[in-house]
């Protein structure tokens, strides 16, 4: 009597365990999705740095397109540069980061792409708030700050690729930033005014100059008061005549 009730007992106990054991699977398939940030030994202030980039696609009918971030305190889109990612593939700066983009990837096929950063800032870590668009216009946004944040309660959510830095090495310091596009003479300075020439700053009778040198009025000065003198002899000769 007691054989056949253990054996029940425990042909029971095997189908409750695989049960939990498909549900187990089940409900783990979302939270294996991932987007992650990956840079072996990388250090706060580390210069020229390979960070490896990658989103699994959560997509069974469409293919991922372009995968925007939205980049940390610290580093801006002039300190990044594209090193490879997948066929077509091109990156183009953002006001808040940049984008990786080209032809749809095969459906159910994960994006990955290298960039370099010219410098990584004094931190503990980063975060990469990633948004993934696939062709269907679909869009999963890795941005969660905690992975358990606004999802199931059993960690299913879209946590951001975060990086965790060592401290900086000794007597690390900080690169200048990266130049920014000079602006314009004509945008960045007001207009300055045209010095007046000098030949146009001189008194309108300077103009009259002969080729010696000499101003026009003299010489005509001179003439008048040649008449004036001319003119007073000839008429106190007139009369001396008359008084003849």
């Amino acid at each position: 009597m007691h054989r056949p009730t253990l054996a029940r007992s425990l042909h029971r106990l095997g189908t409750l365990t695989a049960a939990a054991f498909v549900v187990t699977v089940a409900t783990a398939g979302p939270a294996a999705a991932h987007a992650e940030v990956e840079a072996k030994g990388a250090r706060a202030l580390d210069q020229n740095v390979a960070l490896t980039f990658s989103a699994e696609s959560e997509s069974g009918s469409a293919g991922i397109t372009k995968l925007e971030v939205i980049l940390p305190e610290g580093i801006t889109a002039g300190d990044i540069t594209y090193k490879q990612g997948p066929d077509g593939w091109k990156l183009a700066p953002t006001s808040r980061g940049y984008t990786v983009s080209g032809p749809k990837l095969a459906v159910g096929e994960d994006a990955e792409y290298i960039v370099t950063v010219r410098q990584l800032p004094d931190a503990e870590s980063l975060v990469f708030k990633t948004l993934q668009t696939y062709s269907d216009g679909k869009v999963d946004r890795w941005i969660q700050l905690d992975e358990g944040e606004s999802g199931d309660g059993h960690g299913h959510g879209h946590p951001a690729p975060r990086l965790d830095l060592k401290p900086a090495a000794p007597g690390a310091k900080e690169v200048s930033p990266t130049p920014a596009e000079e602006p314009t003479t004509a945008s960045s300075e007001p207009i300055a005014q045209s010095p007046t020439p000098a030949s146009s700053a001189k008194p309108a009778a300077d103009d009259g100059e002969d080729d010696d040198g000499m101003p026009l009025a003299v010489p005509i000065g001179i003439g008048g008061a040649v008449l004036v003198l001319g003119g007073g002899a000839w008429w106190l000769k007139g009369r001396r005549n008359e008084g003849a």
